[in-house]
């Protein structure tokens, strides 16, 4: 039998099939860059929103009430003072419990004594105000001015935009987030372990794997259910407590860790348990001495990923009872506490001007809370590879 002729790429037929290849790959490429371009336009967009109403919550407006240093500064001097100094409805340009400001800052010698103005004032004076808010604000303007609010990132949950703060829930979000890393991550990388290096092929393996699949596919409003009826229904723990959030989340996030961490542990090389072995090596060596060195810096992109994921949940939170108003931040993982989704989530029903601001600025909080989680992951997973690339 003759072998085959070499194919002619110069006849009309094969060159016209190279341009249809040519255009098929160019058409392909241009539809993956106008996909990026989309994803990257709504991303922009909704940076630019959240940061444009954002913004206006880490500021407060505030307004100068020539107090009586000689007397006690109390509740009925500050409106009295007030109402001296920009007539009959001065009392209510004051927010809520702003008299406390005033008692503070005579108590340290202030000369000049500025206090948070009232909701429609601080929302007039940023220029989403009512038109009777204002030409009020037009009046008082030398008395006026924008501050950063630092109670803002200090403070915890309040009825008034003016006084609310984001640390209660932040704090919150943190000793959550300590319990689910301290349970999820240990218990995850060593089920992972077993089931690459020690379980074998077997029936039992095979039922640990498929459940720990269907998990990470059940909604997370399961998982709150089931922390409902176990840790508060069963176990008696403390309601709307990091630790019950914490243990929830836990198990949530444990097949998500599970499932990355296994892949990670089956890319490492082969030849690398094979070489440790011919030098002597036991299993539990190999394991833990080469393979789970080599498997970490995917292991924790995997972690990071599913942190991320448990960060921004609120559906179990809520039904765990983390949505209560708590104006005060945890002290421990056992003190009731929200967290920053269901904060955000509980500002977004509240119909003042002041909470749309606070909500936004809450979502940049966020936002930067994950940004920083994911950033000390990579910093992570660079030093794990540094390390790794300098011991071959």
């Amino acid at each position: 039998m003759s072998p085959p002729l070499p194919t002619d790429w110069r006849t009309p037929a094969m060159r016209a099939r190279l341009h249809r290849r040519q255009v098929a790959e160019t058409r392909f490429r241009r539809l993956g860059m106008a996909a990026v371009m989309l994803s990257a336009g709504f991303l922009g967009f909704l940076l630019v929103a959240m940061v444009g109403q954002g913004l206006g919550g880490f500021t407060r407006t505030t307004i100068i009430v020539p107090v009586d240093r000689t007397a006690p500064v109390t509740e009925a001097a500050v409106e009295a003072a007030a109402v001296h100094a920009y007539g009959p409805d001065g009392a209510a340009l004051l927010a809520d419990q702003a008299w406390r400001t005033a008692r503070e800052r005579v108590a340290a010698g202030r000369q000049v004594i500025r206090v948070a103005a009232a909701d429609p004032i601080d929302a007039a004076f940023a220029g989403n105000g009512t038109a009777v808010a204002e030409r009020r604000v037009a009046a008082l303007r030398p008395a006026l001015r924008s501050e950063f609010a630092w109670p803002f990132l200090t403070g915890a949950d309040a009825t008034d935009p003016v006084r609310v703060g984001i640390w209660g829930a932040l704090k919150g979000s943190l000793l959550t987030m300590a319990v689910t890393l301290a349970l999820a991550f240990p218990v995850g990388v060593g089920a992972a372990l077993w089931l690459e290096e020690f379980a074998g092929r077997n029936r039992w393996a095979d039922m640990v794997e498929v459940s720990i699949n269907n998990l990470a596919a059940v909604p997370s409003i399961i998982f709150g259910l089931l922390g409902l009826a176990l840790f508060l229904g069963t176990l008696g723990l403390p309601r709307s407590a990091p630790l019950v959030g914490g243990l929830t989340l836990a198990l949530m996030t444990m097949p998500v860790i599970v499932i990355a961490s296994r892949s990670a542990i089956r890319a490492v090389a082969p030849s690398v348990r094979e070489a440790a072995l011919a030098v002597g090596a036991s299993r539990m060596q190999v394991v833990f001495d080469h393979v789970l060195p080599q498997a970490l810096p995917g292991i924790m992109t995997g972690t990071a990923i599913g942190m991320a994921r448990a960060l921004g949940e609120t559906a179990p939170l809520l039904l765990i009872g983390m949505r209560a108003f708590i104006a005060a931040p945890p002290g421990g993982i056992a003190d009731p506490a929200t967290v920053l989704p269901v904060q955000i989530f509980l500002w977004s029903d509240e119909v003042g001007h002041g909470f749309v601001e606070k909500t936004s600025a809450a979502i940049l909080v966020l936002l930067a809370v994950l940004l920083c989680m994911n950033g000390v992951a990579v910093w992570l997973r660079g030093r794990y590879e540094a390390r790794r690339e300098g011991g071959r």
